[in-house]
This record gives structure tokens, C-alpha cells and sequence, in this order.
């Protein structure tokens, strides 16, 4: 009996591991700290959640189920989008690749470089935009992932800076 109850509890704690990292780097928290954590190296406030953003960003998700396909929503939040092939598309991820768009943005001209794209990082890092909440589906068209962050107030106003 002794022998059964190591790997019974073993086997336990695994399958809540597993089921745990599925939410990982997802949660409401992650995207949270994702951003603030962008937002904090140009000396812009904190965001927080907002679950009515978060609502709009699910039910938006949910009508991109089924295509998957990068198309804006047109609604009254700023929003930045992200797709990817498996399962590392994570909320995280998909901040980080919003992120990573700061190599082309010029904050002394407030302008992207030539070819280059930039608006989702500084959406991120919107000084007057203070909260956020975001989504993450799965599409069955083809199994990529896909992820939506909105933004209130909205930000990426031609001819201001984002900070």
C-alpha cells in the first residue's frame, strides 16, 4: 500500500502541473505584468485590468476562432494583434513580440523606420492608455493561436507621442 501511495501522489501533482502550464504566461497578471514591464523602462504609470476590455477582447477572439486571421475589430479600444503557429504564441509572447517593435520606433522623431512597423509598441507603452484586457484562442481552421490585447483609453494619435 505504501508503494502506491508515492506514485498515486507523484501522478497527482504532475496532472495539476500540466494543467496549471496550460494557463501559464496567459493569465490576466502575465499581460499585466508584460506591459508594465515595457511601459516601466520608458518611465510610463502602471496599467491595470479591465474586464469589460477583457470581455470585448474574448468575444472578439471568439469571432476570429474560426479564420484566425489578423484582422482589427474596429471597435472603440486600441488594440494590438497576434497570431502564431503553436502554442509558444503565448499572451506573453505575443507582448513581447509588440515589444520587440521598440528597435524601430524613434522617440525623438516619433516616427517607425522606413519599412518598418512600430504602432503595436507604442500602443503598449501609451502613456495615457491605463488599462487593458486581453484574450488568447486557439483557431480551428488551422490550429494557430491568437491573441488580442485592448486598450483603454485608446492610444497611437497621429502627431502625439506616445511618452
Amino acid at each position: 500500500m505504501e508503494l502506491f501511495k508515492l506514485p498515486f501522489a507523484l501522478i497527482c501533482f504532475l496532472a495539476l502541473t500540466m494543467v496549471h502550464n496550460t494557463h501559464a504566461q496567459n493569465s490576466p497578471q502575465d499581460y499585466i505584468n508584460a506591459h508594465n514591464s515595457a511601459r516601466a523602462r520608458v518611465g510610463v504609470g502602471r496599467m491595470v485590468w479591465n474586464a469589460t476590455l477583457a470581455s470585448y477582447a474574448q468575444n472578439y477572439a471568439n469571432k476570429r476562432i474560426r479564420d484566425c486571421n489578423l484582422v482589427h475589430s474596429g471597435g472603440p479600444y486600441g488594440e494590438n494583434l497576434a497570431e502564431g503557429s503553436d502554442a509558444s504564441m503565448t499572451g506573453i509572447a505575443a507582448v513581447n513580440l509588440w515589444v520587440g517593435e521598440q528597435t524601430s520606433y524613434n522617440h525623438a522623431t516619433n516616427t517607425c523606420a522606413r519599412g518598418k512597423v512600430c504602432g503595436h509598441y507604442t500602443q503598449v507603452v501609451w502613456r495615457k492608455s491605463v488599462q487593458l484586457g486581453c484574450a488568447r484562442v486557439q483557431c480551428v481552421n488551422n490550429g494557430w493561436w491568437f491573441v488580442i490585447c485592448s486598450y483603454y483609453p485608446p492610444g497611437n494619435y497621429v502627431g502625439q507621442s506616445p511618452y
